[in-house]
């Protein structure tokens, strides 16, 4: 699937927010603003302005509604909360080659707020994933105590968890040394 740089980068910001939310026993990755800032640094968002208490509520809010797009049964139900989300943003489709980068679209509005700009650019961009037909590479890891969100982009869309290093590693292991018993004992 190709998938220029700019929507890479949006959904790489998606599953980086919605993979802050609190589970279980992993805390609030957004749990103030400097963490909010950590988050807005690491994704190198241009246009954005002094952050504000406002600011975190709005991108918590973004992050919930990111994660009912994971969730959604159907492509139907998807689509209508990126509609949503993406109106609610006030897209403003812009052509730009900034910090090096080739020309791209930004659908944020100058001067939008941080959650405005998340919502935006990255609506937009699991939007192109459910029109082009790939809405099942939106993905929750399969280790029993992670779940945490992945875009599948494999070329056959087998990938099972949110990283081969940690989850899948730690899995082939556990079930390695699960047969090795078995056959000794």
């Amino acid at each position: 699937m190709l998938i220029p740089h700019d929507t890479r980068y949006a959904l790489e910001a998606v599953i980086d927010l919605v993979n802050t939310a609190p589970d279980g026993d992993q805390t609030d990755g957004l749990a103030d603003l400097d963490a909010l800032a950590e988050f807005v640094r690491r994704h190198d968002f241009s246009d954005v302005g002094e952050l504000n208490p406002r600011d975190l509520k709005a991108v918590r809010d973004v992050r919930t509604r990111f994660a009912a797009v994971f969730a959604a049964v159907d492509s139907a139900i998807a689509a209508a909360l990126l509609n949503d989300l993406v109106a609610a943003a006030g897209t403003t489709p812009q052509l730009t080659d900034h910090d090096g980068y080739d020309w791209h679209v930004h659908y944020f509005a100058p001067g939008a707020s941080v959650a405005d700009h998340v919502a935006a650019d990255g609506g937009m961009a699991l939007a192109f994933i459910v029109v082009a037909g790939e809405r099942e590479r939106l993905r929750r890891c399969e280790a029993p105590d992670c779940g945490r969100a992945f875009v599948d982009l494999s070329r056959n869309r087998s990938r099972r968890y949110c990283s081969s290093r940690t989850c899948g590693n730690r899995l082939h292991v556990a079930a390695y040394r699960a047969r090795r018993r078995e056959a000794a004992g």
